[in-house]
């Protein structure tokens, strides 16, 4: 499978998507918080409040040609709620919309390298360790096991308090990983038209280096595949540790994105 636009779309689909219903959950928790998503020239553009890491645009470009009117309504959208304004672009979008963004006082601010992985229907799990999906009523649980996997490194100081609205997306299933009983290591999976997105793993520093990371990506593949699901995806720095383990474990790079900053 050779990355092209209809790949592209894909996986830039399901990657927003995932974030739509994020931005969803959000809403049903704290109405009062104001957050939404809207779609601009077939881009999803989520407010998440104006810090969150999910408050940006996925898909810009790709789906439709980007006109300077669209720049300015997804501009209006961020700036309004006093929020940055961010758009996460594939290298494989109309090439006019690059143009756009140094003459509007765009900058790159970020790179990720987008991975994907055809999924045959037989893939499964071996079970070498404990992995399955949480209950509804270990949310918490499941919440505060990714959150202490992070640890200091987090992005936030209320991760725990982010992934419990992650756990609550629809859509979305929550794994855990445990020995003995003990939840050491969670992830999550976001399912979008046949689309697998592994939402982030994290595993607890101390139980690190017994192949939890390996058996939760394994078990979520083989989830996917039970539920139709024909093509995973997964986003990682660009020759990180996460980005060489998927490669070891089958994914293949489809591109590097640039995520764009208004100056």
């Amino acid at each position: 499978m050779l990355c092209d636009i209809t790949l592209s779309r894909r996986l830039e689909r399901a990657e927003g998507a995932a974030g739509a219903r994020f931005v969803e959950a959000r809403a049903r928790a704290s109405p009062e918080s104001g957050v939404m998503w809207i779609e601009v020239a077939g881009a999803y553009a989520m407010y998440d409040g104006p810090r969150s890491p999910a408050t940006q645009t996925f898909g810009l470009g790709v789906f439709q040609k980007a006109e300077a009117t669209d720049l300015e309504r997804l501009e209006t959208f961020f700036k309004d709620r006093d929020a940055p304004v961010f758009h996460e672009v594939s290298p494989i979008a109309d090439r006019s919309l690059l143009t756009m963004l140094c003459e509007r006082g765009y900058r790159p601010v970020e790179l990720t390298t987008i991975l994907f992985q055809p999924l045959p229907a037989s893939a499964r799990y071996d079970g070498s360790i404990p992995v399955r999906i949480v209950t509804e009523a270990e949310r918490d649980l499941w919440a505060v096991t990714f959150a202490a996997g992070w640890g200091e490194s987090a992005e936030t100081s209320d991760l725990a308090g982010v992934m419990r609205v992650a756990a609550a997306r629809e859509g979305a299933l929550d794994f855990i990983a445990e020995i003995d009983g003990e939840p050491i290591a969670a992830g999550g999976l976001c399912v979008h038209e046949s689309v697998a997105v592994l939402a982030g793993a994290s595993t607890i520093p101390e139980f690190r280096g017994r192949g939890a990371q390996k058996a939760l990506l394994a078990a979520r593949l083989a989830q996917a595949a039970e539920m139709g699901c024909d093509l995973a995806m997964m986003g990682a720095e660009p020759g990180s540790v996460s980005q060489r383990n998927a490669e070891r474990q089958g994914f293949r790079v489809a591109y590097t994105r640039i995520k764009w900053g208004l100056v």
